[in-house]
């Protein structure tokens, strides 16, 4: 815990200065380090498309929307420009990337506006990586590798015990163990805040989704039992050992589809208070941190208590999310590993049920809103599918009804004058 402390301070101490160089030099040699109204791609003050229309129509024909509510061929630019914008920066794709920081962390130059970083930066990133790569590296891997051995094979012989209060309190204390080693191969510091509201047998503990190791975060704290798809090889035996000690669910690929085989499964787990409560994350896939997205209804449905957990990363040490899209398992555990340390807070929130006359998808909604909230996440409504998937024609719909709302609208405004 010391070296943690000691690691964390000191590069603490190094980002704030590497940021205060960068952001000096950039005002030096007159450069904007940050944009204004964005952090995104494209900086834009936030307007509404008559304002926008408006001023296209002005600039092209000296006419405004309130003396021709007619439909003109000037207002087709305003179309194609967001379109545009859509395409290179929209809410949704760059939720599936790894955010940018205002500062430098000493492990990237992430500074893209930056145009000169010092020899004396370059020579603390330099030592950086010797330190990274030279000395906690081999030494998280291998705590890795112990955590990990460890899990098979103490699972694997409490799988021989008879069912019973023993067993189930032999593999508790055997996961927490293994759990909190490889926790520490990360060099994960986490903060827990509200455990009285940590989740119960017979509940269902939902969470937003950045990271596989999202599951050790959550479980170093308190067991779980885990859904997933049956996997082959390492991953595969890893889960047949856990299983053996826990009843984790685990369904095959074909069952995965079968949303009434899933939520019967889901349904006799949390019947029975003497089984431990079920992690998932209902997003379906990682967001980057910043973000919560749609949550799946399916596990909502149940009619259980859900316990609502907010994560939320610091990036400033290491990026923890997983873009599955550009790199593999084992490539992303070696760049976390490789990392400063993984830092986070963990928000175990009030336990919450289905309310009267209330829907799957609203009350979804509402437990997805309450850890966006508590983590200072962005409240998305878009469906995570989307990082493989097409936009449905409704939401394309939607901005052609506005644009003929605005006109109709206009229309009858000067009717009434």
């Amino acid at each position: 815990s010391i070296c943690y402390f000691i690691v964390l301070m000191s590069s603490l101490l190094f980002y704030n200065w590497a940021t205060h160089r960068i952001e000096r030099g950039a005002k030096d040699n007159n450069h904007l380090l940050y944009k204004p109204y964005s952090n995104a791609i494209i900086a834009k003050e936030p307007t509404s498309l008559e304002e926008e229309i408006n001023e296209i129509r002005r600039r092209g024909s000296n006419r405004d929307l309130d003396s021709a509510s007619e439909f003109e061929m000037s207002d087709i630019f305003y179309f194609c420009r967001r379109g545009v914008e859509s395409i290179m920066d929209d809410e949704v794709t760059k939720r599936f990337s790894a955010e940018e920081l205002e500062s430098w962390n000493l492990l990237t130059r992430s500074n893209y506006n930056f145009q000169h970083i010092s020899l004396r930066l370059t020579v603390l990133w330099g030592l950086g990586v010797v330190i990274r790569y030279g000395f906690l590296l081999p030494l998280r891997v291998t705590l890795a590798f112990t955590g990990v051995g460890l899990l098979v094979v103490l699972t694997s012989i409490i799988g021989f015990l008879p069912n019973g209060r023993m067993k189930n309190f032999l593999s508790e204390q055997v996961h927490l163990m293994c759990y909190r080693i490889c926790v520490r191969a990360l060099t994960a510091i986490i903060t827990y805040h509200d455990s009285e509201n940590k989740p119960k047998n017979g509940g269902i503990c939902v969470a937003n989704h950045t990271s596989p190791i999202d599951v050790i975060i959550l479980a170093s704290d308190g067991c779980y039992a885990m859904v997933g798809q049956i996997h082959g090889g390492l991953m595969g035996v890893i889960q047949k050992s856990m299983v053996k000690a826990c009843p984790h669910i685990w369904f095959e690929r074909s069952e995965v589809k079968d949303r009434h085989l899933v939520a019967k499964r889901l349904s006799d787990h949390v019947e029975d208070t003497t089984k431990l409560p079920i992690l998932i994350f209902p997003e379906g896939t990682c967001i980057n941190n910043t973000s919560v997205m749609m949550f799946k209804k399916g596990s909502f449905e149940i009619g259980s208590t859900v316990y609502p957990v907010a994560i939320k990363y610091d990036p400033r040490f290491g990026d923890a999310f997983w873009n599955s899209s550009q790199f593999g398992m084992v490539n992303y555990l070696l760049r976390m590993m490789s990392s400063w340390a993984i830092v986070c807070s963990v928000w175990y929130l009030p336990p919450m049920t289905r309310e009267e006359g209330e829907d799957a998808v609203k009350f979804a909604s509402r437990v997805k809103a309450a850890i966006a909230r508590q983590g200072g996440l962005v409240d998305l409504l878009w469906d995570g599918g989307l990082k493989r998937g097409k936009v449905k024609d409704t939401f394309k719909e939607e901005q052609q009804k506005l644009y003929s709302k605005m006109l109709v609208g206009t229309q009858e405004d000067r009717s009434r004058s």
